[in-house]
């Protein structure tokens, strides 16, 4: 059965998955990128965006994991970019250029209706404003028996997990202190929701930390 899951997401020890004030200059918010350090230099990360070589240690198998049997993707509009609002327009194509590296259906969390955007590599924008739930029946529609991974941001994974429909999640908890910015469990009891951690694995500059939904 298709599952919903997060991957590869980064979070502080104090439990930030973002930065404040994200921008044009900062799109994990300022001093987020601390969060992806470990990322970065991964073998997958480089092949998603056009590189070669990288690194193939435990950080590598955690990120290949990450996209593994993935079928659709579900974003918030914060994850899509930082535009507020209504669309202008002149319309915003995401910050990945003209070939995103999800190669999916892509369903992006909004207010405002826009017509679906089709970008090279067999990405496709979806953008439903009809709640959390329609665009997970759509993203799983999708998927054709795939899994869907919910990419962020914060928000996004804290209404997902709150209504319990998440099934496995990956954080990957890195070694800093934010002290502000979205923080993944502020008012969530994940315990009370029937989450439990099943995996917890140290890699360089970073603990990779698996939990799923009992």
């Amino acid at each position: 059965m298709s599952k919903l899951r997060v991957q590869c997401f980064g979070l502080s020890l104090d439990g930030y998955g973002a930065g404040p004030n994200q921008d044009l200059k900062n799109p994990l918010g300022i001093g987020g990128d601390a969060l992806f350090q470990w990322f970065f230099p991964t073998r997958t990360f480089q092949a998603m965006h056009g590189g070669n070589g990288g690194t193939t240690d435990i950080n590598d198998e955690f990120a290949q994991r990450g996209i593994e049997n993935v079928g659709a993707w579900i974003l918030g509009r914060n994850m899509f970019g930082p535009i507020r609002g209504a669309w202008p327009d002149d319309p915003w194509k995401g910050w990945w250029g003209e070939e995103p590296p999800y190669h999916t259906p892509v369903f992006v969390l909004t207010h405002h209706a826009r017509a679906p955007l089709v970008m090279a590599g067999g990405t496709t924008f979806h953008f439903v404003t009809d709640g959390i739930e329609a665009a997970l029946q759509r993203a799983r529609e999708a998927a054709g028996g795939k899994d869907v991974r919910v990419g962020g941001g914060v928000s996004t994974v804290r209404q997902y997990l709150s209504k319990r429909l998440i099934d496995a999640m990956h954080l990957a908890v890195a070694p800093v202190l934010m002290g502000r910015g979205e923080n993944l469990f502020a008012g969530l009891d994940l315990a009370a929701l029937g989450y439990q951690s099943t995996e917890h694995i140290a890699g360089p500059g970073v603990t990779h930390v698996t939990v799923k939904r009992k």
